[in-house]
């Protein structure tokens, strides 16, 4: 099945046309033609079944059929995670961290931190893409880049880990998972947070925690994060 994406359509939608660019490729890449059925996600839950109308390279049109509500995943996994110094380590960690199920995620900008300039317009069609290759119903939101303190300071809901490398006490994530219904997940820089920046999120109420016994690059460890809660979580 070929997934497209359009955030405007809703269950009310009873014809859609598509952009250009989605156009050319249904017409020109997927052969599609007149009559042909599509699926459309509007990235909030719902997976419509339409029909080809017009089959234009321009301007393609589409009539819904079917729409159906996807139920959302058991669990809300908000991963923060810090910029890696090359931007296509962090764009393959949203392109998988889509894949396995994360529902938000925020660059954070540490201490430590190499890169502290984030462009989400790129990112945001990555995990657009991610989201219709993995037949997804629902978009992770992707929120602008903040500093690690500033996004301290929001109020967070459930379970709540900071995993680090520094020696001291820390607990295997995998252990201290819990079948709750809000998770977040704070994941450094290459360098590490700070001894105070970890001080701070542990008087935060973020629990200290390791994900293995070597030592993972951010994006690494970012994807570890995430499929340990979806596994975690499994029905």
């Amino acid at each position: 099945m070929q997934l497209f994406y359009n955030p405007s359509i809703e269950n009310s939608t009873t014809e859609l046309t598509f952009d250009k660019e989605e156009s050319k490729h249904i017409v020109r890449v997927l052969r599609k033609k007149g009559g042909d059925i599509l699926h459309i996600t509007n990235g909030s839950g719902w997976l419509f079944e339409a029909q080809l109308i017009l089959a234009d390279q321009k301007s393609c049109l589409v009539r819904i059929i079917k729409a159906e509500e996807r139920p959302p995943l058991p669990h809300q996994l908000h991963l923060a995670v810090a910029p890696t110094k090359m931007n296509d380590r962090y764009e393959w960690f949203l392109e998988k961290a889509t894949e396995i199920g994360a529902s938000e995620i925020t660059p954070i900008i540490c201490e430590h931190s190499e890169r502290k300039v984030v462009k989400l317009a790129r990112l945001e069609k990555v995990v657009q893409s991610a989201m219709k290759q993995s037949l997804q119903c629902y978009l992770p939101k992707l929120n602008e880049a903040i500093s690690l303190g500033s996004f301290m300071k929001q109020p967070f809901d459930g379970q709540k880990f900071i995993a680090h490398c520094g020696e001291t006490e820390r607990f295997s994530l995998k252990s201290k998972i819990d079948h709750n219904p809000q998770i977040t997940i704070l994941i450094g820089p290459e360098g590490d947070f700070s001894t105070s920046e970890i001080q701070q999120a542990k008087e935060k109420g973020f629990l200290p925690v390791m994900l293995g016994d070597t030592r993972l690059r951010t994006e690494t460890a970012a994807i570890v994060a995430c499929h340990t809660v979806a596994l975690a979580n499994q029905l």
